[in-house]
Order: C-alpha cells, then structure tokens, then sequence
C-alpha cells in the first residue's frame, strides 16, 4: 500500500507542477501577442519602402532613428528617415543595407547617394524619400529634426 500511496503522491505532484507551469507559459504567450499587437497598432502608417528602410536600418543597429513626414511641412519630398551610426563602417553599412533592401525588395535604386566616401554624413535620395546616415558628432551639428521642426515626428527602436 505504501508504494501506491508513493505513485500516487508523485503522479499528483507531477499534475501540480505542469498545472502551476501551464498557466505561466500561456502568460507568456498572451503577453509575447500582446506586445506584437502593440507594436504593429502603435506604428505610424508609412509607404512600405520607406517602412523597408526602417528595418533595414534597424537591422545594422542604427540609432536614434527617426522618420520625419514633411508631406504637411512643405518639403522637397514626403519623408525624412534619419539615424545615426556609431562609426564609419557602421555607417557604411546602414546605407548599404538600406540600398540592398530596396533594389530587392522593390526594384528601387536611389537617383542619388552622396558622402559614401567620407561616411560622415551618407545622404541616399529616393525621390519620395532620403534617408540621411549621420556620424554623431554631424548630426549633432546639423540637426535636421530642429530645421524640420513642423514636420510630423516618428521615432523607431531595435526590437529587444
């Protein structure tokens, strides 16, 4: 009888256990949709190359990214997207990705891409949108969100 009573105990405590686990991985599958809903609703609605910019920007780690919308503000074109690298081959490879990303995903080439040289400033114009590639120190000096302070501002963040 005292090794039913032991199967029995052990069998309970295993449904105890996966019970108690159960309800936290559902948690963490409730939470993990949550945050995605999240992010997908709380996004601005941006024409998908230049959103396809985002992400490619995103993906080399550029920093303080950030998409100004000068459709309201009276621009020579509908977006700014501009970042930040923290060193030149960094920057190199932003602009590379970005440049990538677009001529693949929609056949896009730029009309014009200046500072590839130098990569203190790597300016990649697609008509409807630049997407500007800073060092620190010259972002910091121009500071385009300041001169193009109407604009509608967007900010984008690494996913962790």
């Amino acid at each position: 009888m005292a090794k039913t009573d032991a199967k029995t105990e052990a069998g309970a405590a295993a449904e105890t256990q996966a019970e108690s686990s159960a309800p936290k991985a559902a948690k963490r599958k409730t939470a993990a949709k949550r945050k995605t809903a999240i992010k997908r609703t709380a996004g601005p609605k941006l024409p998908k190359q230049v959103a396809a910019s985002v992400r490619a920007a995103l993906g080399r780690k550029a920093e303080q990214l950030v998409v100004l919308d000068l459709k309201k503000a009276g621009g020579f074109t509908d977006y700014f997207v501009i970042c930040t690298g923290a060193n030149t081959r960094q920057i190199a490879a932003i602009a590379d990705a970005v440049r990538e990303t677009l001529r693949t995903d929609f056949d896009e080439r730029p009309v014009l891409a200046e500072g590839i040289d130098k990569s203190e400033w790597v300016l990649v114009d697609y008509f409807d949108f630049v997407v500007h590639i800073f060092s620190r120190e010259c972002r910091a000096f121009y500071d385009l969100e300041r001169l193009w302070g109407a604009a509608e501002r967007h900010e984008f963040f690494e996913e962790a």
